[in-house]
């Protein structure tokens, strides 16, 4: 795959999710709980995704400093919720409360380390659904031709085949959230050979073979395949791999964290990808991005919670959603 110009591959970007950002907009906005907004970036984040429509932030963190980040950066916060928490695990564990009782419909991530929200996240039974959560980024940049899906990067450490199921489910159910068509699923490993070297090889096999089944849904799954044959047509011809997957993947399904990460990590600052990240299959989304992250990435991120939010279901998630489409949107 040709290496694109980060700068040619951040317009790229830019355009897909000013489009997502426009496709969230006529839905209702999401109250959301900020968790340590405490940086300009993750606080600007905040206020540029009610700007646009697709929250109502409640800023959970130390007020005072909150405050002085927002007064020295010029950032308005005047008619914002605020809730006074002194450290990153409180506020986690505030934001948590919130939303356990209904009173936020999405948590945001900030400033602070994903783990710390995540932990609480998931020690809360009360945001569990019939699926383990993952989490998953949406990427786009110059040098392939449709947004890529990756997960899971940030929550999964080691997941096992069952976890690797619902990771696979959550993707596409989000993919089609979208509007854009059936998604072609790559089940990765290191090679495209099942191998008992590689056990992920062989649980790739076996989610391919639960589509097949029906017990995955809604996707075009095929696995193991290489990175290179999940993505590159004229690779997977060269090695001669007959799939309707290969060389046309929508979504890929890493073996584990550290894989899914490091490749988020290289597309992005060595290829200029542009991303937003959420966390679903919790009774609520999860808008996780990376702290380094950008304004235009956190407000994607938004609007993905918008788009995912609004198309849960009862049957998918084990609850009923009651929001709905603004009154007289465009």
């Amino acid at each position: 795959m040709p290496h694109a110009h980060p700068q040619k591959a951040r317009r790229a970007g830019n355009d897909f999710y000013r489009q997502l950002t426009q496709k969230a907009k006529p839905l209702k906005p999401l109250r959301t709980a900020v968790v340590m907004p405490v940086d300009v970036l993750s606080l600007e984040g905040a206020v540029k995704a009610a700007a646009a429509g697709l929250i109502i932030p409640i800023l959970i963190g130390p007020g005072q400093h909150i405050r002085h980040i927002a007064q020295k950066h010029g950032v308005d916060i005047t008619d914002l919720g605020t809730e006074d928490s002194p450290d990153e695990k409180s506020a986690a564990r505030l934001a948590v409360e919130l939303a356990a009782e209904r009173k936020v419909d999405a948590i945001m991530k900030g400033h602070l380390p994903t783990h710390i929200l995540l932990h609480e996240v998931v020690s809360e039974r009360a945001l569990h659904t019939n699926r383990k959560m993952s989490h998953i980024f949406v990427v786009r940049g110059k040098d392939y031709p449709k947004p890529l899906f990756i997960t899971d990067a940030a929550l999964n450490i080691d997941p096992d085949l069952i976890i690797k199921r619902d990771i696979v489910q959550n993707a596409i159910d989000l993919f089609h959230c979208l509007e854009i068509g059936k998604p072609k699923v790559a089940i990765l490993s290191a090679t495209e050979e099942m191998t008992s070297d590689l056990p992920d090889s062989i649980e790739a096999a076996a989610l391919s073979k639960m589509a097949d089944r029906g017990v995955i849904t809604g996707g075009i799954v095929d696995g193991p395949l290489a990175f290179d044959n999940a993505i590159s047509k004229e690779a997977a011809k060269i090695k001669n791999i007959r799939s309707p997957v290969a060389g046309d993947a929508d979504i890929l399904i890493m073996p584990d964290l550290q894989a899914g990460n490091l490749l988020y990590k290289q597309m992005r600052y060595l290829s200029g990808y542009e991303d937003a990240g959420i966390v679903v299959g919790a009774r609520i989304p999860i808008i996780v991005t990376s702290r380094a992250a950008d304004i235009p990435a956190r407000v994607a991120s938004a609007a993905l919670a918008v788009l995912a939010c609004h198309h849960k279901t009862e049957k998918v998630y084990g609850f009923k959603q009651t929001l709905s489409v603004k009154e007289n949107a465009a």
